[in-house]
């Protein structure tokens, strides 16, 4: 299938905790333009695509999209990890915190959860690359 070094590509190495940073960045994990949908998005759409060039391409994309889940994973980890009672309730994490304390969960800043439905896949390949144009044109 794929080598998996079990090291990110680009490591991330954050040494102060910053809860508020990680309220919005945790969209980039679980949000509608996220990479979790983006990677899901990309590896549903790959089997109705009729051209086999641009099914290894769709799953290319996807599987890069699930790396970069990974590291943005990371960043929120490393933003909120060692947080002190005072730091949750001052930055407004207290609201993720209650639920999923330090651990890391497919949610919006919004904090809606992840939902199957931020992701498209239609069949019709203009429809479908349309879409992927559109989610990523929205991502940060």
């Amino acid at each position: 299938m794929w080598t998996y070094e079990k090291k990110l590509q680009y490591p991330v190495k954050i040494t102060r905790c910053n809860p508020k940073l990680a309220q919005i960045i945790i969209s980039q994990y679980g949000g509608p333009d996220g990479e979790l949908a983006a990677s899901l998005r990309y590896l549903s759409q790959r089997y109705s695509m009729p051209y086999a060039e641009l099914k290894g391409l769709l799953t290319d994309i996807g599987t890069e999209e699930l790396a970069h889940f990974e590291m943005i994973g990371a960043i929120v980890y490393q933003l909120t990890r060692n947080l002190s009672r005072q730091e949750i309730e001052a930055s407004g994490f207290d609201k993720y915190f209650v639920d999923h304390t330090a651990g890391i969960y497919p949610v919006a800043a919004s904090g809606a959860p992840f939902t199957a439905a931020y992701i498209q896949s239609k069949g019709d390949v203009i429809t479908d690359l349309h879409e992927n144009l559109a989610a990523e044109g929205t991502a940060l």
